[in-house]
């Protein structure tokens, strides 16, 4: 019999085509949305940083930088009181211990170096607790560079320590925003400064945020954090933890520790937010917690935000933490499932500050007390499951000598009565997000 003749082709299905990730962008998250005056500056900067994030000779310079300037690689400390009080294998990278007091020095001399470079002629920025502030005057002193430092004048107020510690270095100090200015404040002061001063002026972010190229390269100059912990902890415990630690406010940190186990899926990642005085409007700073999808200072993130788009005052005990906004790439490993955020309290936090305090010796920074209390929590909550002993490790992501006089001042007020809300679902995207873009990531 013969075998019937196949007269048509089989028609094939149309396959499915992979969609690119814009350059800039994680996920629907990052990009560009600035003003026209910026994006000469920015295709300058990228194009800079694409040249010599891969350059042999840059990454020798920094690695110097690293190890014989700023103490690199920074300690891994087991904490044996706190681990007895815990019934925990508690462990602490301390970035406390670098040169300047916290980890904002690997950013800070990376975007130097990098500005150095790019031959520019004055650096600006803007800073919160200033640890961002005294780490970019230390290393624009060290390159012979001018630099003028931003700082909300509620943080001024704060953090009068770190404001002389960065004329000491030669920096200008401006207080912005009137009476009760902060961070966002100054980031706004500085974005103007610069849209103003492009051509020789580089403006040198302290955290993952902003618009393309800073989230990435912030990310990678801090991820050295998570490269260093992932190979000490294995030194010492013979294991991965089981838990990883650090605070977010703009994300730096938390990132930077986060990148050497994102692939350790076994891992959890856990984010300490500013739960603040409860999850209210006006009384926190959980972005991730509380937030939902929106533009700010030149990026799509989750933003602190009113139903109709107005961006919400934010409060938090700490001054690098009271920030409306998150860098885009917690957004998208929020979104992506890989990473959690939990809010923390101001009573929380100051309680954490001082339990390390007594416990080790060792006064962490108000923004690292939030990883501390969020640990705790953790660790309470897996007692109650049965899970004994496990092996976590936090971020300390700074020293506390800036934050003892406002703690003390804080410790002597009388005990504020705890705010009583739901805790609401970090919202998702449903739709595409309605809005103007003016600039998008090249």
């Amino acid at each position: 019999m013969a075998t019937k003749k196949k007269s048509d082709k089989l028609k094939k299905l149309p396959s499915k085509q992979k969609v690119d990730t814009p350059e800039g962008y994680f996920g629907e998250f990052g990009g560009r949305f600035v003003s026209e005056l910026l994006i000469p500056a920015l295709d300058e900067l990228n194009a800079a940083w694409k040249k010599y994030s891969v350059d042999k000779k840059f990454h020798n310079e920094l690695t110097a930088l690293y190890t014989e300037y700023a103490g690199r690689p920074s300690l891994l400390t087991y904490a044996p009181n706190l681990s007895a009080r815990w019934k925990a294998q508690v462990y602490l990278k301390r970035e406390d211990l670098l040169h300047t007091g916290s980890h904002k020095i690997n950013n800070t001399l990376g975007q130097a170096l990098l500005a150095h470079k790019m031959k520019k002629k004055r650096i600006i920025a803007e800073t919160g607790a200033g640890q961002h502030g005294v780490a970019t005057a230390t290393a624009a002193a060290l390159m012979k560079i001018p630099a003028q430092i931003y700082m909300g004048s509620e943080d001024l107020r704060r953090q009068a320590l770190n404001s002389f510690r960065m004329k000491l270095l030669g920096a200008q100090v401006v207080g912005v925003g009137g009476e009760k200015g902060t961070l966002r404040d100054a980031v706004n002061e500085a974005l103007r400064d610069w849209a103003k001063n492009v051509d020789d002026t580089y403006y040198l972010i302290g955290s993952a945020i902003g618009p393309h190229p800073y989230p990435t390269m912030v990310r990678t100059f801090q991820s050295i954090i998570g490269r260093e912990a992932r190979a000490q902890f294995m030194k010492m415990a013979g294991k991965l933890p089981q838990a990883v630690f650090a605070c977010v406010g703009g994300g730096s940190n938390a990132l930077g520790i986060f990148y050497g186990f994102l692939k350790d899926t076994k891992v959890d990642l856990i984010g300490a937010e500013a739960g603040g005085r409860g999850l209210t409007p006006g009384n926190h700073s959980a972005s991730l917690t509380a937030g939902k999808p929106g533009v700010l200072q030149g990026a799509l993130t989750y933003i602190i935000q009113s139903g109709d788009g107005q961006v919400h005052n934010v409060h938090s005990i700490s001054a690098g933490l009271d920030y409306p906004g998150v860098g885009p790439e917690h957004a998208y490993l929020l979104k992506s499932g890989r990473t959690q955020y939990v809010a923390v309290r101001d009573k929380q936090a100051l309680e954490a500050f001082q339990e390390l305090s007594e416990s080790e010796g060792i006064i962490p920074a108000l923004e690292s007390a939030h990883a501390v209390a969020a640990a705790k929590n953790y660790v309470a909550d897996l007692s109650k499951k049965g899970k004994k002993n496990p092996a976590i490790l936090i971020c300390i992501s700074g020293r506390g000598d800036k934050d003892v006089e406002e703690v003390e001042r804080l410790l002597a007020l009388p005990v504020e009565p705890e705010i009583v809300e739901e805790v609401p679902t970090a919202q998702q995207f449903t739709t595409a997000p309605t809005v103007k873009v003016i600039a998008g990531g090249e």
